[in-house]
């Protein structure tokens, strides 16, 4: 590996373990905070926004618009840590990283800001199909077609880069993990099954999420002091 993609491994790995943490904090405290929001119509979606203090959830919400590049990032470093052999996966890892990334970003720009300020102005005329919260929205299909198709694939072909025991196969399997707790969220989402939806994609793939970034932070803080042994590696 070079230094560069040593650091930048590193510090993405660090970003997107503290984004995921931010996260959870705010799921937490959404759920202490509010009452439970059930999608009817957008004029109960805008009472309920009215109502409720929505701090947390956009804050979660920029978390994870951190979160999406800081991965593609950290997959790419991990292509220079692949063997020769092993290329291949990294390559279409990154495409995948990439795909998530984009579907994820345009997501949760669009939350905080033109729905946000739509809200604010209330320009609500056709606002139903980018709201996060309406679970058939256009939008929602975008961002759950990021987290449970192209997420999944991305850590499904990352895997393979991990070999040996330790702490390299604590990352192989939860990466295994986590692509199947995508898939399996992205089922319940095509067959409308709320409950699957809700177990795999926030407390399964969340705790996959936050095992994986802490083993990858981990697994490129062991790759630190190799720069100093050798600080001429480019």
């Amino acid at each position: 590996m070079t230094s560069n993609s040593i650091k930048l491994g590193y510090w993405s790995a660090l970003l997107c373990l503290s984004t995921f943490v931010i996260w959870i904090i705010c799921f937490v405290a959404i759920f202490q905070l509010n009452p439970l929001f059930t999608w009817t119509n957008l004029s109960d979606f805008i009472a309920y926004s009215n109502t409720y203090n929505q701090s947390f959830k956009y804050l979660a919400q920029f978390a994870m618009l951190i979160f999406a590049p800081a991965f593609l990032i950290v997959i790419n470093c991990l292509h220079d840590y692949a063997t020769a052999d092993k290329k291949i996966f990294t390559r279409i890892a990154i495409g995948f990283a990439a795909l998530f990334a984009v579907c994820a970003g345009i997501h949760y720009f669009v939350q905080i800001s033109s729905v946000r300020l739509s809200i604010a102005k209330e320009q609500l005329d056709g606002l139903e199909q980018f709201i996060q919260s309406n679970p058939t929205s256009g939008i929602a299909g975008i961002n759950i077609a990021g987290w449970t198709l192209f997420f999944s694939l991305s850590s499904f072909f990352a895997a393979p880069v991990f070999s040996g025991k330790g702490l390299n196969r604590v990352i192989k399997y939860t990466l295994i993990a986590n692509g199947i707790i995508c898939v399996l969220g992205g089922i319940g989402y095509i067959f409308d099954k709320i409950v699957l939806i809700f177990l795999m994609l926030n407390f399964g793939m969340g705790g996959a999420i936050l095992v994986v970034m802490t083993g990858l932070f981990l697994f490129f803080k062991r790759q630190l002091p190799a720069l100093k042994v050798n600080p001429s590696r480019g």
